[in-house]
């Protein structure tokens, strides 16, 4: 007899023939070819439920560029597999043409001239669009929100989230889940979910004083689609304590609590579920090993580490999505659920090509409407750029490069530190850099950019301890984003090395001398997660630099060196 697995697995084969599963018609078209709105929502609806992904959005209402980061590099079981393969490498894997529009949408080679080819992607009025085109042909269709929503923008920020949370809203999600939803603060973050109009979920969102469940925080949901039981279980950014702030939000407590889990799993299962979907902010890696951890999810809708992926990945009987970032993707995922089992499914990555798809009127007024009151500081102009700036890849990106400066020439410091996040929109060559522009890459609510002295010796301890979050070989240990960004200061990095004994070969830059551990050295950052750190807001920090440059021009840095590969 054929087993649910073996299904799965044909599934996923006659997907990738007849493009069921991936990009569909749009990724076939020749380079310079003219795309159409039909072409990106072509789907031909299968089974008796759909799921709408959306994730990792980071507050950006409007249309954005964003690139795909050239450097990935998975460790461990991880080593080569996807997301960790990038660039021409990645291109090769899913048989995307050079130069054609899933090469601009799905990896980082030529960035710059296919922009101005392809031109933006993302708005939530065009993701509104694709929202209700699929609600259209599937009334019943639910509409999943994996987190990293109310974050990242200028106008996020002064209306602490009420913008996103308007706007989401009208967009009408069925549940939600959380990361840096939390750095609002505990009381705004309540106030929040208390009059969301859908679920906000979180199984594994503890009580820190009694440790038990968060009661503001269901577990799970139930849903009926398709005539089918389906029980969501959301599963917050585990680390939360960690990699932001613990003081901001003191009562509770995260993990990835992957027994919790399962109890959740067991227990939907045994009032009824015939689908279990997992909304998860946990990170791929991590998501795939709790996939062979935990048993009886059906789908995993990854986030929080903002891949791509134009098919889905099979851990067991588990398929998990990875739907990308800041609006510029949507992931429909159609189900055959028979019998209390998944059987199969279709799935289609769709990208918002913002100048191809029709925006929703109604969103359009309501995003305007939202950003109306801040339109004069949006928009001024700080400067322009003769170079991309971008964010994503594990060791650094212009952005990061130019913040860096900013922090070296404004504080007046030796050595700058700057977080390895991963969200932040890109700017081609000849752009002019707008106040907008620079809180995209800097907002959040622990802005200030300390000035202090840290010795070498300390430098190395900060070094370690950033590499083991990303470079640990166990996905349950990987709590961080991307290495810690350096200004000043350049280093070796053997990724195969044990925790402790990966960083070598410190040198301060400015005069190409070995650091000395016992010496201190001023040192500027920002984001710090200690309470009390005292500075200016980072994004006052880099205007000001902006503004004195003028033109910004970045060059390609060889700072670090990776070896270990």
């Amino acid at each position: 007899m054929i087993s649910r697995r073996d299904f799965l697995q044909v599934s996923m084969a006659a997907a990738s023939l007849t493009g069921a599963s991936g990009f569909g018609s749009w990724a076939r078209l020749a380079a310079q070819q003219r795309l159409t709105q039909d072409q990106l929502l072509e789907f031909e609806t299968f089974g008796n439920v759909s799921l709408i992904h959306i994730t990792d959005i980071h507050a950006q209402l409007k249309p954005i560029l964003f690139r795909e980061p050239s450097v990935n590099i998975g460790v461990g079981p991880n080593k080569g597999e996807v997301p960790h393969v990038t660039g021409a490498d990645f291109r090769r894997l899913y048989g995307i043409e050079d130069g054609s529009p899933s090469h601009y949408a799905l990896s980082s080679g030529d960035f710059s001239a296919l922009a101005q080819t392809y031109g933006k992607v993302g708005g939530l009025d065009r993701v509104a669009t694709v929202v209700k085109a699929i609600r259209a042909a599937r009334p019943d269709a639910l509409l999943l929100d994996g987190g990293d929503t109310w974050h990242g923008s200028y106008t996020c920020y002064q209306t602490q989230a009420q913008d996103m949370f308007n706007v989401m809203a009208a967009l009408k999600p069925d549940a939600m889940t959380f990361h840096w939803e939390f750095t609002l603060g505990s009381d705004r973050v309540a106030e929040l979910v208390e009059a969301l109009p859908f679920a906000a979920l979180g199984q594994n969102i503890f009580d820190a004083e009694w440790d038990e469940p968060a009661e503001l925080f269901p577990p799970y949901k139930f849903f009926e689609s398709g005539g089918v039981r389906i029980a969501v279980i959301g599963q917050a950014f585990p680390y939360m304590p960690i990699a932001n702030p613990g003081w901001m939000f003191p009562e509770y407590s995260f993990g990835i609590r992957d027994q919790h889990m399962q109890e959740m799993v067991d227990e939907v299962r045994e009032q009824g579920a015939e689908l279990v979907v997992c909304l998860s902010h946990n990170g791929f890696d991590v998501d795939k090993k709790m996939a062979s951890v935990v048993t009886g999810i059906d789908v995993i809708l990854s986030g929080h580490t903002h891949d791509a992926l134009p098919e889905p990945v099979l851990v067991g009987d588990t398929i998990i999505i990875a739907s990308g970032s800041n609006g510029k993707f949507v992931s429909r995922i159609d189900l055959d659920v028979r019998d209390g089992q998944m059987m199969g499914f279709r799935h289609k990555l769709i990208p918002i090509f913002s100048d191809v798809i029709e925006p929703d009127a109604e969103m359009t007024a309501l995003i305007d409407e939202e950003r109306a009151p801040y339109k004069a500081e949006l928009e001024e102009v700080i400067g322009t750029t003769d170079s991309l700036l971008y964010r994503r890849g594990n060791f650094n990106g212009s952005w990061d490069d130019l913040i860096c400066d900013a922090l070296l020439s404004e504080r007046d410091a030796e050595i700058a530190l700057s977080p390895g996040v991963r969200w932040g929109p890109s700017l081609t060559p000849g752009a002019e850099i707008t106040r907008e522009d620079i809180w995209n890459v800097t907002s959040m609510t622990y802005p200030e950019a300390y000035r202090t002295e840290m010795t070498g010796e300390f430098l190395k301890v900060v070094l370690e301890d950033v590499a083991d979050n990303i470079f640990n070989p166990d996905p349950y240990y990987q709590q961080g984003g991307d290495m810690v960004r350096t200004g000043g200061l350049g280093y070796r990095i053997d990724i195969s090395k044990p925790q402790g004994e990966r960083i070598s070969e410190m040198t301060l830059l400015k005069t190409g001398e070995k650091i000395d551990p016992a010496r201190s050295y001023q040192v500027a950052g920002w984001a710090s997660v200690n309470e009390g750190t005292e500075g200016p807001p980072i994004w006052d920090v880099v205007e000001a630099h902006i503004r004195k440059l003028g033109t910004v021009t970045t060059t390609t840095r060889e700072t670090v060196d990776v070896v270990g590969l």
